[in-house]
């Protein structure tokens, strides 16, 4: 694609990849802060500090109704520019905040503007790329995005160490600033003027009908809210896991560190794999392998056995798994929705991180001095998520239809 601002493949996954990370980092960054940040607020308790992340993942969830529609009629660029400004500007008003309910609003309005440049960056991969390649640039940019859960807990515990929670908040305004800077000068404009759609209730009724109608859009989309579910689950319950179960908070940055390295571990293997094996055969295995390791680590919990090593060796397994599944389930759920590639984008991410939201902080809610309600609601999203892709492939696993139909020939 010609453009007056070339850039080559590797810088572009590079800044793809960076632009996700600012969702990582507003999550993960506040995990070592949560006790202080409840402390200095009133003190919140416990299982109340939770709402910080859940809040900020409502708003990234609901803002993403709207942002695929404005994408898809005034372009990516733009709209990625203002959602990282707007990001830069409730970062630095959630650190200046004095009550608790002011800083969940906060957060709620920096997670609506990170989805505008979280959805962008999908809808630009989606512009360039199609099918396998794209699941391999979906890779590679989620190898890198998962730089971001290794370094953000221990940068919260390091900016702990020498300042208040508070300064947190102004190292994401930093890295939104950051970015912008880097996306006006290096990321050209992927939607071409005459693929653009107006905002007219028809049209955008017409997308919607595409995405919603669609079997791979709706099942994917479904798989893999569950996995999010996943994901949330874990992170509103890995801080008492670690402080009140082992006793041990200060494991949480090196054990956060093994677990997120296991997924860009995966990342990296998908992207060499994928173009081979194909998404299905990979992202299929994956799932009932996490649903495996889940079960098994249920049990784990059930029968009082869980130390700081079962956890973190089966949580980094399945987490690898986790990895291999949403990079190609991701790719699916868009494979053929590309004429409308910001609306899926918008409606698929907003479905997924709202119920995930609300799944996800469930499990977080349920703790209750052991990791048994984390796997029992683990367990249980994994074989939703497989339900959900057997009706998507209509009970055939492992293969496109159309790849079986050739096979068998």
């Amino acid at each position: 694609m010609s453009s007056p601002f070339p850039s080559a493949r590797i810088e572009f996954i590079a800044l793809i990849a960076s632009v996700m990370m600012i969702v990582a980092f507003a999550i993960d960054a506040m995990l070592p802060a949560l006790p202080e940040i409840g402390a200095n607020l009133g003190g919140v308790v416990e299982n109340r500090r939770s709402l910080v992340i859940v809040v900020f993942l409502a708003g990234f969830g609901v803002a993403q109704l709207f942002v695929g529609a404005v994408s898809d009629r005034y372009g990516r660029r733009g709209l990625m520019l203002a959602s990282l400004l707007g990001y830069a500007a409730c970062s630095l008003a959630a650190g200046a905040v004095h009550s608790f309910f002011w800083l969940l609003a906060a957060r709620a309005a920096e997670g609506a503007a990170a989805a505008g440049a979280r959805v962008v960056a999908s809808s630009v991969v989606r512009d360039r790329f199609a099918g396998r390649e794209m699941a391999q640039v979906m890779s590679l940019a989620s190898m890198v995005f998962m730089a971001a859960p290794i370094l953000a807990p221990t940068l919260g515990t390091l900016i702990l160490a020498v300042a208040p929670w508070r300064w947190i908040f102004v190292a994401l305004a930093v890295l939104g600033g950051v970015l912008w800077i880097w996306v006006f000068f290096r990321l050209p404009e992927s939607l071409a003027i005459e693929n653009r759609r107006a905002i007219a209730a028809e049209q955008l009724l017409g997308g919607a009908r595409i995405v919603v109608s669609d079997r791979a859009s709706v099942g994917y989309s479904v798989g893999m809210t569950c996995m999010s579910c996943v994901v949330i689950g874990f992170l509103t319950s890995v801080q008492p896991i670690f402080a009140d179960i082992f006793h041990h908070a200060e494991w949480l940055p090196g054990g956060f560190a093994v677990i997120a390295g296991s997924m860009a571990a995966a990342s990296l293997v998908n992207s060499r794999i994928v173009m081979r094996w194909g998404m299905r055969r990979i992202g299929h295995t994956a799932l009932i392998v996490f649903i495996v390791i889940a079960a098994i680590h249920a049990a784990v919990a059930l029968n009082g056995r869980e130390t700081v090593v079962t956890f973190v060796v089966l949580q980094a397994a399945m987490m690898a798994c986790f990895a291999l599944t949403t990079a190609n389930f991701g790719a699916m759920a868009m494979e053929n929705v590309g004429e409308v590639a910001g609306m899926a984008s918008s409606l698929q991410g907003s479905f997924s991180t709202v119920i995930s939201a609300i799944g996800g902080g469930l499990i977080g809610q349920s703790f209750n001095g052991t990791t048994l309600p984390l796997y029992e609601g683990v367990t249980l999203a994994g074989v939703v998520a497989l339900m959900a892709i057997l009706v998507a492939e209509r009970g055939r696993l492992f293969m496109a239809r159309h790849d079986a139909v050739l096979e068998a020939r």
